[in-house]
C-alpha cells in the first residue's frame, strides 16, 4: 500500500514538472509581449490624463510597466532614492545609508547579471541618492518591493521633447520667460530714474519697492540663484557689480550642469539667468540701466541647465547640486530658482528638502505655460511646501494672472509683471550697456526672492520665518490666503518697516 502511494506521488510530481516545463516554455512568448516598452506618444498620454484628472503625477504612483517603458526610453537612466522612511534623505543624518545602498547594488547586480561597474553612474555624497543604468523590468519590480526605497525613477526621460514632436505646429507661449539675447529699447513709461542715474522698472514702484529703499538695500544677505548662468559680456552682473551705490558687496558664479563629461563653466548660454539676476540684484549706479530689487545684497549664481525646462540628467543632477552646494554654503539665507518640471523628480526633490533643512528660504515660478502644457497648475518644485511658490500678475491687480501665467493653491505670493499693452519688467540684457524686457512666473520669483533680502537685511537677526511671515503680513490677502493667488502682492514698504 506504502509502494502505491509512493508511485502515485511520483506521477503527481513528473506530471506536474512537465505542466511547468511547458509554462516555462511559454514564458517566454508572453514575457516578450509583456516587454515591448510603451511609445513616447503613450507614456505621455498616461502622465497627461493623469494631472488633467488629479492635478499631478508622480512616478511611484505609475505601474512597474510605465515606469519601465519611461526608463527604456530615456537612456535607460534610472534615478533612485533610499532610506528607512519618506524624510531619509541626508546622508550625515542616516546611519545605515552605506548597507542600504550595498543591498540595492547588490539587488541589481542579481537582476541585471553584470558588475556593478558597469551600471552605477553616480552615488550623491550628501543625499540618499543614486543613478544606475537597468534594462531589465524585472530589476525595476524589484526595486520597487525593497523596504528601503523611498523612490525609482526615469533619470533621463524627455518628456517635453516628446511633446514637441508631437505637436510639430504648436509654439511655445512662454515668451520672453525663456531663453533670449534680444536688447530693446526700454519704453520711457516702463520705468522712472533714481540716483545716481539708475532705471526703477514700473513694476517695483507698484510694490512700494523704491519707497523701501530708504530703509533696506539687501546689504549683508547674500542669495543664491539657481538658473541658466550669468552673461559674461554683462559687467554690472561682473566686474560692475560692486558699484555705485551698490558697495562693499561680491558676486560669485558657479557651474554645476554637465555638458558632456565636465560642467561647461558658470557663463549663461540662454539668457534667462541674467535677468533673474538683474532683476534680483542688478546695481544702482550711474550707468543708465535698470536697477535690482535688493541692489545691495550678494549674489551666488548656479548655471544648473541649460533652459528653464528640467528634463534631462544633466539638468537634473546640475540643479540637485547647486541645491545641495548652496544649502551647505552658511553665507546664504535665500534661494531662488525659476525653472522647473510639470511633475516631480526625486533627486531634485531631496535637494530642496537638503536646502530646506539648512534653514535657506527657497522661492520657486509657479509655472510659465506653453501651448500643450496650458492644463497644469502649480509646476515643480514651486508645487512643494518647502519652497514659496509665486506668480505673476497683471498690472493693478493681485488676482489676474499674466496671459502665460500659472496659478492655483499652492502659489504663495504674486508680482505684479504684465502691464496692459504687454509690456513687462526693464531688466539688464545679455549684452553690456543695452536693456531687455521679461516676463512670466520667472521674474515675479525672482524679484519676491530680492524682496525677502530687503526684509533679512533689515532684521538680521530673524529666522526664515520670521521673515516669510513679515512678507505674509505686508501682502494683500493677509491673513486669509486667496485660492489661487496665495497672500497676493508685497507691499514692500511696509515689509520693512
Amino acid at each position: 500500500m506504502k509502494k502505491r502511494v509512493f508511485y502515485l506521488l511520483a506521477l503527481i510530481f513528473v506530471l506536474n514538472s512537465c505542466t511547468r516545463d511547458e509554462l516555462q516554455n511559454e514564458n517566454p512568448v508572453i514575457e516578450a509581449v509583456q516587454k515591448d516598452p510603451l511609445t513616447g506618444k503613450q507614456i505621455n498620454a498616461e502622465i497627461n490624463n493623469t494631472i488633467k484628472n488629479t492635478g499631478s503625477f508622480n512616478w511611484k504612483n505609475a505601474s512597474d510597466h510605465l515606469l519601465w517603458s519611461a526608463i527604456f526610453r530615456g537612456n535607460r537612466m534610472v534615478s533612485i532614492g533610499f532610506g528607512s522612511s519618506k524624510n531619509d534623505f541626508d546622508r550625515s543624518l542616516s546611519l545605515d545609508n552605506k548597507a542600504m545602498e550595498t543591498e540595492i547594488l547588490g539587488l541589481i547586480q542579481q537582476y541585471e547579471g553584470i558588475e556593478q561597474t558597469r551600471f552605477l553612474v553616480s552615488s550623491d555624497q550628501y543625499l540618499n541618492q543614486m543613478d544606475v543604468i537597468i534594462d531589465k523590468e524585472e530589476t525595476i519590480t524589484a526595486l520597487r518591493k525593497m523596504k528601503n526605497i523611498r523612490y525609482v525613477e526615469p533619470g533621463d526621460y524627455h518628456y517635453f521633447e516628446i511633446e514637441k514632436s508631437l505637436n510639430p505646429n504648436e509654439k511655445s507661449s512662454s515668451g520672453s520667460s525663456g531663453c533670449g539675447f534680444g536688447s530693446t529699447a526700454l519704453n520711457a513709461a516702463d520705468y522712472t530714474t533714481t540716483t545716481p542715474n539708475a532705471k526703477v522698472p514700473w513694476a517695483f514702484t507698484k510694490h512700494n519697492i523704491p519707497n523701501a529703499w530708504s530703509y533696506s538695500s539687501g546689504a549683508g544677505v547674500t542669495i543664491g540663484l539657481i538658473d541658466t548662468g550669468v552673461s559674461p559680456e554683462q559687467t554690472l552682473l561682473g566686474s560692475s557689480f560692486n558699484t555705485g551705490a551698490s558697495s562693499g558687496r561680491t558676486i560669485s558664479k558657479f557651474g554645476s550642469y554637465v555638458n558632456g563629461s565636465t560642467t561647461d563653466g558658470p557663463a549663461d548660454q540662454c539668457g534667462h539667468g541674467t535677468k533673474m539676476a538683474s532683476v534680483m540684484a542688478a546695481p544702482k549706479n550711474n550707468a543708465g540701466l535698470p536697477v535690482g530689487v535688493a541692489y545691495n545684497a550678494n549674489l551666488i549664481t548656479y548655471r544648473a541647465a541649460s533652459n528653464v525646462v528640467l528634463e534631462t540628467s544633466s539638468e537634473q543632477n546640475g540643479v540637485k547640486t547647486a541645491f545641495t552646494d548652496l544649502a551647505n554654503n552658511a553665507s546664504v539665507k535665500i534661494i531662488s530658482m525659476s525653472m522647473g518640471h510639470i511633475f516631480s523628480v526625486g533627486k531634485i526633490e531631496d535637494g530642496v528638502k537638503y536646502a530646506y533643512s539648512k534653514g535657506k528660504l527657497i522661492f520657486c515660478a509657479g509655472g510659465t505655460s506653453t501651448s500643450f502644457t496650458n492644463f497644469v497648475g502649480v509646476i515643480f518644485p514651486a508645487s512643494m511646501s518647502e519652497t514659496q511658490a509665486v506668480t505673476g500678475v497683471k498690472e493693478g491687480t493681485s488676482n489676474q494672472k499674466c496671459d502665460v501665467c500659472h496659478s492655483g493653491s499652492q502659489i504663495d505670493f504674486t508680482f505684479q509683471m504684465e502691464r496692459a499693452n504687454g509690456n513687462t519688467v526693464p531688466v539688464l540684457s545679455y549684452y553690456n550697456n543695452q536693456a531687455d524686457y521679461v516676463g512670466g512666473s520667472s521674474v515675479a520669483t525672482a524679484a519676491t526672492a530680492g524682496i525677502a533680502a530687503l526684509v533679512w537685511a533689515k532684521n538680521p537677526s530673524w529666522t526664515r520665518d520670521q521673515v516669510l511671515n513679515k512678507m505674509r503680513q505686508s501682502a494683500t490677502y493677509y491673513p486669509t490666503v486667496n485660492s489661487s493667488y496665495g497672500y497676493g502682492n508685497i507691499n514692500v514698504l511696509a515689509a520693512v518697516q
